[in-house]
């Protein structure tokens, strides 16, 4: 049995990587999404162990004491990180993980889960970014300019990803990640079973 696949979405704060993910999810019931923990405070509508797992900060360090995550950072004065045993065990099922991550975090998956195909989501333009930014409402003007700044220096790590999507409408941007799972599965080494079904006479 094949292993499943491990799709990371990652890319600049405010390039709509959220929106993506949640919308390929509908569209790819088959796919599982890996909930990260984070010791941020909810924003509205977030739900516990579906947007993510909010725990304290002293638990998420006895986590990272424990091994616990596949990868973990800190950003904006909050931990995030990815619970390792849930996407490893799926993935050993056969069955296919959807990561969506900051790039700190994708950065350390890549050292430790290679094998994972690594999407960079961008804006259409920084324009657009900062009014998107701007729309949530959920941050003071000095944060928002941080944001911005970071974005800026976030777009050189682009070519550390196997692939680039740019979010110029979500459907679009959806089929094209799907075009880049379909490609991913046909590749020779996921397809070995197959050619050797193949062989049989």
């Amino acid at each position: 049995m094949n292993k499943g696949l491990l799709i990371v979405l990652s890319g600049p704060s405010g390039a709509g990587k959220g929106t993506i993910c949640k919308a390929f999810l509908k569209e790819n019931k088959d796919f599982i999404l890996s909930v990260s923990a984070t010791t941020r405070k909810p924003r509205e509508g977030e739900i516990d162990g579906v947007n993510y797992f909010f725990i304290t900060k002293e638990d998420f360090e006895k986590k990272i004491q424990n091994d616990e995550f596949l990868e973990y950072a800190s950003v904006y004065g909050s931990y995030y990180g990815t619970p390792k045993s849930f996407v490893i065990e799926n993935l050993n099922k056969g069955k296919d993980v959807i990561l969506e991550i900051d790039i700190q975090g994708a950065l350390q998956i890549k050292e430790r889960y290679p094998e994972g195909v690594f999407i960079f989501i961008v804006p259409p333009s920084m324009k657009e970014l900062r009014n998107r930014i701007e729309k949530r409402g959920t941050e003071t003007e000095e944060a928002i300019n941080e944001r911005f700044s970071s974005a800026f220096n976030e777009l050189n790590f682009a070519s550390k990803y196997d692939y680039v999507v740019v979010n110029d409408e979500v459907n679009k941007a959806v089929k094209r990640i799907e075009a880049i799972v379909m490609a991913e599965k046909c590749k020779i080494e996921r397809q070995k079973e197959v050619l050797n079904k193949v062989k049989e006479v």
